[in-house]
C-alpha cells in the first residue's frame, strides 16, 4: 500500500486530503516571511498576472490567485510574472513564455527551468506550481514517495510532464500514461501513487485503483450541458469534477484529493511561495531586474516592448500592461 490513514495524519479527514488546510498553513508560513521583508525593506513581493480568453477553469484560478495576491502585493514593483495557461491555440505559447525574464518566471515554465527540472543533479530556479503542489500534498500528509510505483495520467507541459520529473527526483519509479497508452487501466492499477492530470472528467474509476493507493487529482472539468443557462451542469454540489471518479475512488484509495478543495488551493499557495522567495532575492539585492547569472545560462534578453502584446492582444487579452523588460497586468472587463 502507498499509505495508511491513522487519525493523527496531518491535513487528512479519514482518507481525504484537505488541500485547503495545507494551503492555509503554507500561506501562514509565507505571511511571516512577508512581514519580515516589510519590516526590513519596507516593501513586499509583487506579482503580475495576465489572463487571455474565456476558459471557465482558468478564470476561476485567476480570481482565486488575485484574492491571495492582494495580501502580499501592497507594492507595485513586480518580482514575478504569471501568464495564465492555456493560451488560445493561435498564440505561440513557447514564444510568450520564453519572453518572460528568467528570474521572474514564478510559474516555472521557462524552457531553462523545465530543462533543469529534467536533469539529474540540477534544480530549476522555479518549479511549476501545480506539480510542486502535488508533491507538497504527498509530503505534508506523510505519504512516502521514494521507491514507490507512481503513475502520471497526462503528459501536458503544465502538469503531467513536470509532475513525472518531480516524482522521479523524489526516487519514485514513474510511468506516464496518455491518450495513446494501451491497457491504461492495468497500468494504473499497479500504482501506489497516481497523479491524475488528463483533463478528462472522471476518467479514472474505482476499479482501476490499487487498495491503499494515493490519488492526487489535478483535474478541473466542467461537465457540459447545453440545456443549462451556464452551459454546464452540476455534479453533486460541485460545478467542477476531477479526472478521478471521486465517489468510486474514495472507497478504495488510502488517500485522495477532492475536487474542488484539493490541488487547486495548492497551486495558488505554490505560486505565492515562488513569488515570496524571488521577491526576497530582489529586495535583498541578490537579484536585479532584467538580469540573471547562472552557471550554465546566458543573460536572457529583455522583453521586447511589442513582442508579447502583439501576440496576446490579438486574442483580446483580459489583462495586460507592458514595458521594456517588465510585464504588469491591470484587470479590466473585456469589451
Amino acid at each position: 500500500m502507498a499509505t495508511s490513514t491513522p487519525s493523527d495524519v496531518p491535513f487528512m479527514n479519514g482518507n481525504v486530503i484537505d488541500g485547503k488546510a495545507v494551503a492555509a498553513k503554507i500561506r501562514e508560513e509565507l505571511g511571516v516571511q512577508v512581514a519580515a521583508m516589510k519590516a526590513k525593506y519596507g516593501k513586499v513581493p509583487g506579482l503580475a498576472v495576465v489572463i487571455v480568453g474565456e476558459r471557465k477553469d482558468s478564470q476561476t484560478y485567476v480570481r482565486m490567485k488575485r484574492k491571495v495576491v492582494r495580501g502580499f502585493n501592497a507594492n507595485p514593483e513586480v518580482h514575478g510574472i504569471l501568464v495564465q495557461l492555456p493560451l488560445p491555440k493561435h498564440i505561440d505559447e513557447a514564444a510568450v513564455l520564453g519572453a518572460i525574464s528568467l528570474e521572474k518566471d514564478v510559474d516555472g515554465f521557462h524552457p531553462f527551468n523545465i530543462g533543469r527540472l529534467c536533469m539529474k543533479g540540477r534544480d530549476p530556479l522555479f518549479t511549476p506550481c501545480t506539480p510542486m503542489g502535488c508533491i507538497e500534498l504527498l509530503e505534508r500528509c506523510n505519504i512516502p514517495i521514494k521507491g514507490k510505483n507512481a503513475v502520471v495520467v497526462g503528459r501536458s507541459n503544465i502538469v503531467g510532464m513536470p509532475a513525472a520529473m518531480l516524482l522521479n527526483k523524489k526516487d519514485a519509479t514513474v510511468t506516464i500514461c496518455h491518450s495513446r497508452t494501451q491497457n491504461m487501466e492495468e497500468i494504473v492499477r499497479k500504482a501506489e501513487i497516481i497523479i491524475a492530470a488528463a483533463g478528462q472528467a472522471q476518467l479514472i474509476k474505482g476499479s482501476w485503483i490499487k487498495p491503499g493507493a494515493a490519488i492526487i487529482d489535478v483535474g478541473t472539468n466542467a461537465v457540459d450541458d447545453p440545456t443549462k443557462k451556464t452551459g454546464y451542469r452540476l455534479v453533486g454540489d460541485a460545478e467542477l469534477v476531477g479526472d478521478a471518479d471521486y465517489d468510486e475512488c474514495v472507497k478504495v484509495a488510502g488517500a485522495i484529493t477532492p475536487v474542488p478543495g484539493g490541488v487547486g488551493p495548492m497551486t495558488i499557495a505554490m505560486l505565492m511561495r515562488n513569488t515570496v522567495e524571488v521577491g526576497g532575492k530582489f529586495l535583498s539585492g541578490e537579484l536585479k531586474h532584467g538580469c540573471f547569472s547562472g552557471e550554465d545560462s546566458k543573460k536572457p534578453s529583455s522583453l521586447r516592448e511589442s513582442a508579447v502584446p502583439a501576440a496576446i492582444g490579438a486574442a483580446g487579452a483580459t489583462v495586460l500592461f507592458v514595458a521594456i523588460g517588465l510585464l504588469r497586468s491591470a484587470f479590466k472587463k473585456k469589451d
